[in-house]
């Protein structure tokens, strides 16, 4: 957002100018003489966060004048990335900066590699609510985002002798200019203790307290259009020290309370394979809820007076399972503090409350060890005994069986008894949506389909999107130049005016242009990755991308496969006319994940083996490159020619990866799974790749007695591949180490990857046939571009908006 007073662009820059020397003399501490680079990154970030400020106030205040209807997004994860860039170009801002930097003798560009990626999240999950705080300011929709700030993140993945090394993160270490604290927005949030009742209705005494308070960084919109507030909460102890046993001698005990409050935000996904990380788990999401329900029920009451009306001026979104317990903890607090009556607390809090589902995995829909809900949540325990006693009488009363009353229920009494999160959340919402069509309708049918039943409108699609912003604009600006030249300004503002480009498809001019600005990319990304991992690529090969979560039902075992099936064939066949090929592969896999930490092993072995091969030189490299993040796929995803979406069909809830590489270029190859279906639906069958089992396909073998040996017998491909792999000739030093992963395979295969081997390797060849003729994949390419302007996040987020929110 220019200052109205000053267009003059030149002027515009020396005010940045003096504004960036004046913070970094009076409150960096540093003479422009003696600066070094990180000082000049601070103050720079500073000098910018000065502008954000003013946008911010105005927008809160705004808010405030308006009595405009909020809307509260709780999610475990923000993988917002760097934000200097993602600032910069929303404040249109971006050429002053490099103007004023340029003045000092310094490169936006550089400076912008110092800031460290935000270790805030992992993978989809946390990158969607990312696009989704940027699209929520974008639209001009007042929002707050609620979640954790993680001191060390998840991990930083560290590739040693092919194993996966996890270090912490440690992106705090030199401070955040981007946050502000709080301290008047800190709450005490409590575990354990008991429950009594007292003249006045039932009274919660924890026996343990700690104390959230808030962090916030400023998210802004689009040409500043508005600036939302991302507020992450920290913990701490009551008391930091207990000086008594301190004094005694004792000092580590001393410090105790402290750690144990530190050890909320240390690390996102804490290991749940013992009983004291699954404890640690839950006190996380308890604890970011409780801090978060508390604060926007503290601002209703200030600005509103009535909490009754609290749907009328909140919208609280649940991004999946993980805070599904402020259900209960909205509950307690309009029942217990505010005096309520039971039924209509919960009439307020399922007007209030939507849930989004993005899995349909058992494991991640979340449930506890009832014995350890009740010790940690003894209040809430009994909050959802009530709340299950209405769903179930009114199963009953719909005249349901046994058997759907017992799978709607939120205790699980099968073995183990269990809360069951997804259905707390279900019930406690008046919305509850998927993330893509398929992925909604399986909802109906599999993991809800009683609930379903029980509440059949509550259930609805919102397909997912991503921002344009950050991922054609920032991370490709060779491409958007080129789309300016061709169709004007508009699609920067309506994403869906890419379709224009339709109309260009065929041009040969054009065409070549696209290719130009994916060259220059790939040779950047070449050389960025040679100086992270010494491997050499040749930029006119096809870039074979596959970066994402290391997950068996995401199949990079599938990929690799049929990597060394590839290999095998340009070894036995070197007078065939091979496409060169490079394939990268990218993600890290839960610490506690044997099977994904043995894949990323597997990659780096076939790498290994692969890219010292003469006779396969110049045709095929394999890189495995570690530590990916937001910034990683921002130098990646412009480059890429093939984007991988190869999951089991019926497990991707919807992908996002897809519609980025899409938006840049890049052709899918990929299964009927997530969005993959509704972007082959908008780019046409034609322009992308598509192969193996459908959803319904892949449910009928498994209901009846799939054989995977039979099948694998049946291709003498993937007979030699599987062999080769499970033989050692990738892992000499240890030849059974792939064994295991094999025979499941040969023995299982839940994942279907011997049965979609033939399809997709017919698929790869295909994709070698379009890539042989420049014409095709260059208009193919554009199609790609040009239709999927739809899964913009904006468009997503206008749905929350309307058809659930209640906001315009």
């Amino acid at each position: 957002m220019s200052d109205p007073a000053i267009s003059d662009p030149v002027r515009q820059a020396e005010k940045i100018d003096d504004l960036i020397i004046d913070v970094l003399r009076h409150r960096v501490g540093k003479d422009e003489r003696a600066a070094k680079p990180h000082d000049w990154y601070t103050a720079s970030v500073l000098a910018l966060r000065d502008k954000i400020i003013d946008a911010w106030m105005e927008s809160t205040r705004r808010t405030y004048d308006a009595g405009s209807k909020r809307v509260y997004y709780l999610s475990l994860e923000f993988l917002i990335g760097r934000l200097l860039r993602d600032a910069l170009n929303n404040m249109q801002l971006t050429g002053e900066m490099e103007e004023a930097l340029r003045n000092q003798g310094f490169d936006l560009a550089v400076l912008e590699e110092l800031e460290p990626d935000a270790a805030l999240g992992n993978g989809g999950l946390g990158r969607l609510a990312a696009c989704f705080m940027e699209s929520l300011a974008s639209l001009d929709i007042p929002a707050y985002g609620y979640g954790i700030r993680y001191v060390n993140g998840m991990f930083r993945q560290r590739i040693a002798d092919g194993w996966q090394v996890e270090l912490p993160e440690t992106w705090l270490s030199h401070g955040n200019p981007w946050e502000f604290d709080r301290r008047e927005g800190a709450y005490r949030i409590g575990f354990g203790g008991e429950v009594s009742e007292d003249g006045d209705g039932v009274v919660w005494k924890p026996g343990e307290e700690i104390e959230a308070s808030a962090v916030d960084t400023p998210v802004v919109g689009w040409r500043g259009k508005r600036v939302n507030t991302l507020r992450l909460w920290t913990a701490h102890a009551l008391d930091p020290i207990q000086l008594a046993a301190f004094n005694a001698g004792d000092h580590i005990g001393a410090l105790a309370g402290e750690a144990r409050a530190d050890s909320l935000v240390r690390v996102l996904y804490p290991a749940d394979s013992t009983p004291a990380g699954q404890e640690l788990r839950l006190r996380q999401e308890f604890f970011f809820s409780s801090a978060s329900i508390q604060d926007i029920v503290r601002r209703h009451v200030q600005y509103q007076g009535d909490i009754r009306t609290l749907p009328d001026h909140a919208a609280i979104q649940l991004n999946d399972t993980h805070p599904a317990v402020a259900v209960a903890e909205l509950m307690r607090l309009l029942v217990d503090i505010h005096g309520l009556e039971f039924d209509e607390a919960w009439d307020i809090t399922r007007r209030t409350v939507a849930y989004t589902n993005h899995t349909l995995l058992p494991e991640a829909l979340e449930s506890w060890p009832l014995p350890l809900f009740e010790r940690l949540l003894p209040r809430h325990m009994q909050i959802v005994y009530a709340i299950n006693s209405r769903v179930l009488r009114e199963a009953r009363k719909a005249g349901m069986s046994d058997q759907q009353i017992a799978a709607i229920s939120l205790i699980d009494e099968n073995g183990e008894r269990r809360v069951r999160m997804a259905n707390l959340a279900f019930t406690g919402a008046h919305s509850v949506n998927g993330v893509a069509a398929l992925h909604t309708d399986l909802m109906k049918t599999t993991v809800f389909a009683d609930l379903h039943a029980l509440y059949p409108d509550r259930i609805n699609n919102k397909t997912n999107g991503v921002t344009p912003r950050r991922w054609l604009q920032q991370c490709n600006p060779g491409l958007t130049s080129v789309i300016r030249d061709a169709i004007g300004d508009g699609f920067l503002d309506d994403t869906e005016r890419l379709a224009d480009l339709n109309a260009l498809a065929g041009d040969a001019v054009l065409g070549e242009r696209i290719a130009e600005a994916k060259r220059s990319n790939k040779l950047a990304l070449a050389q960025h990755l040679r100086d992270l991992t010494g491997i050499r690529l040749n930029p006119d090969a096809m870039f074979d991308v596959q970066i994402k979560r290391i997950h068996e039902y995401k199949r990079q075992l599938l990929n690799l496969i049929e990597t060394v099936a590839l290999y095998d064939q340009i070894r036995s066949h070197p007078e065939r006319d091979w496409v060169p090929r490079v394939k990268i592969f990218g993600g890290k896999a839960a610490s506690s994940y044997h099977n994904a930490k043995l894949v990323i092993k597997l990659a780096n072995d076939i790498a290994r083996r692969v890219n010292s091969d003469p006779s396969v030189s110049g045709l095929l490299k394999v890189v495995f490159v570690p530590n990916y993040n937001v910034s990683l796929a921002e130098r990646i995803i412009p480059a890429a020619d093939l984007s991988e979406q190869i999951s089991t069909a019926g497990m991707e809830a919807s992908g996002t990866g897809n519609m980025k590489f899409a938006l840049n270029g890049a052709l899918t190859i990929g299964t009927l799974d997530g969005a993959n279906i509704e972007i082959k639906d908008h780019v046409g069958d034609e322009n992308i790749i598509i192969f193996g089992l459908t959803a319904d396909e892949v449910a009928q073998r498994r209901a009846n007695g799939y054989n995977p040996r039979e099948v694998i017998e049946g291709s003498a491909e993937l007979q030699q591949a599987l062999s080769a792999i499970a033989s050692g000739v990738f892992s000499p030093d240890d030849p059974s180490r792939y064994t295991g992963l094999i025979n499941g395979i040969y023995d299982h295969d839940w994942f279907m990857v011997a049965a979609d081997f033939d399809s997709y390797a017919a698929a790869q060849r295909d994709a070698d046939v379009r890539w042989s003729d420049p014409a095709v994949w260059r208009e193919q390419a554009i199609r790609n571009i040009a239709n999927v302007g739809w899964f913009s996040s904006d468009r997503t987020i206008g749905e929350y908006a309307s058809q659930i929110w209640g906001v315009r």
